[in-house]
């Protein structure tokens, strides 16, 4: 394979904290589409809060993927996925094969297409599943930078669409409630310790791996603080639309670095604290309220009714209690809300698989100069083909689609925490790599996933 050139330039001043939020609430719009909407309620419908445990230790692991993620970033100014070819150069076949295993069903967008149909009493799921993977497309395809086009869709919706959930949930939720998500955070449920009797483990861990973005998705998060100017990433250049005029087409995916001088060491350490506030408040803290909360309203309105077991039936089940505890536009307001929210969490893993999976296959076919951007929109718009002749077909069931894709990338975050763990402590310098107790709790990370994935599979199989 061509040697992969490196560059290497003093690493800027730090931002402010302000300028340097946006990353984390893509991951964040990620994690709405798959965890916080979709898994995590339809187990609390079925099983109670006694799970609400495994919200925090799912979003805290992958806290600490992510930053050590962003530290690579942060450090060389490219993704993770150059960094893991630098180490083994067969790895990017395993990324292209994995991401798309993980995500190329269209699972998340049939979801949303599922509730927004149901909203506008629209009966042709497909249609209107065909009408929102052609708007995706439209949307990344003329945005004039793409990640400020995702960036920017990302915190309207999550600043409209998490309060509006929040409120209602505190309207409808009684004090027992709370009492029993306080329990369940520390393992206490109705009848049970930790987890009930007869709870699928292929859900179960989907729901651990979408505790945020998950999968390979969280390795996206390279691309975004690269975009978004972290550290080197300053020096890196942005993907734009095909259309633009004057749009530089052509760039190195391999990025720069700074030696380890005093002064460098002191802005990188400077550089990690606030980038470790930004993901702590934005992914970890918003994230929690926002997963908890989404537990907690489907334990109110729909744990116990009968046909949550079925599909995405218990958020519709969701909507028919506010409703009826409410006003009947509330119910539909959160159909649309969520319906929202599924779509543009799509959009998300189109846009991010698709970077995944281009950068990828130029790592394959050795070389550094590409013309990046028709790459990622041929990609891009052939995995929306995919997703049009799915619906076209005639499928209807998108909750199997999304367990089955999420037991395989809680998989894929199992291989992947341990390549994070070899890659930066082989190739960083050493005062940048990471302290003693993070790589602790990435190798408990790395075991406990790795355990969950090896049950799960014996249980399908034995």
């Amino acid at each position: 394979m061509q040697a992969l050139p490196l560059g290497e330039k003093d690493l800027p001043k730090p931002l402010p904290l302000k300028r340097l939020i946006g990353p984390s609430f893509i991951l964040l719009g990620l994690g709405l589409g798959s965890g916080e909407v979709i898994l995590w309620p339809y187990l609390t419908s079925n099983y109670g809060l006694g799970i609400a445990w495994a919200i925090v230790i799912g979003l805290t692991m992958q806290f600490f993927i992510n930053m050590e993620v962003e530290r690579y970033a942060l450090i060389y100014g490219e993704s993770i996925f150059v960094g893991f070819a630098r180490l083994l150069k067969l790895l990017p076949a395993w990324f292209i094969l994995s991401t798309f295993l993980g995500f190329g069903w269209p699972g998340i967008g049939l979801a949303g297409a599922t509730l927004l149909s149901n909203a506008f009493g629209v009966e042709n799921v497909q249609a209107m599943s065909i009408g929102v993977f052609l708007l995706i497309g439209a949307i990344l395809t003329f945005g004039k930078v793409l990640y400020k086009t995702v960036e920017r869709l990302q915190m309207w919706l999550i600043g409209i669409g998490v309060p509006f959930i929040i409120g209602v949930t505190f309207y409808l939720a009684q004090k027992s409630d709370f009492v029993s998500l306080g329990k369940g955070i520390v393992g206490q449920g109705e009848g049970f310790e930790f987890l009930p009797v007869g709870i699928p483990l292929a859900a179960f861990l989907g729901a651990l791996a979408y505790s945020g973005a998950g999968g390979n998705l969280n390795l996206a998060q390279s691309f975004y603080v690269r975009d978004k100017g972290y550290g080197m990433g300053k020096y890196a250049d942005k993907i734009t639309s095909l259309f633009r005029k004057g749009g530089k087409q052509k760039f190195s995916i391999t990025g720069n670095t700074f030696p380890p001088t005093k002064e460098n060491v002191i802005r990188f350490n400077q550089w990690w604290k606030i980038i470790n506030l930004e993901h702590l408040i934005v992914f970890w803290g918003l994230g929690l309220i926002t997963m908890l909360t989404l537990a907690l309203l489907a334990y109110v309105t729909s744990f116990g009714l009968e046909g949550n077991a079925e599909g995405i039936n218990f958020v519709i089940n969701e909507a028919g209690m506010i409703a009826q505890k409410t006003v009947p536009v509330l119910g539909i307001l959160f159909l649309l809300a969520t319906g929202v929210m599924l779509c543009a969490t799509q959009l998300t893993v189109l846009d991010s698989t698709s970077r995944i999976i281009t950068e990828n296959f130029l790592l394959l076919s050795r070389g550094s100069e590409f013309n990046v951007s028709k790459i990622y929109y041929i990609i891009l718009w052939i995995q929306i083909l995919f997703g049009i002749t799915v619906f076209s077909l005639g499928f209807d069931q998108p909750l199997t689609l999304i367990i089955l894709g999420a037991s395989f990338n809680a998989f894929a975050m199992f291989v992947y925490s341990g390549l994070l763990l070899w890659l930066n402590n082989k190739f960083l310098a050493k005062a940048l790599r990471p302290a003693m107790w993070r790589n602790i709790v990435m190798l408990a990370t790395f075991l406990f996933l790795g355990v969950f994935s090896w049950l799960t599979i014996a249980e399908k199989l034995l």
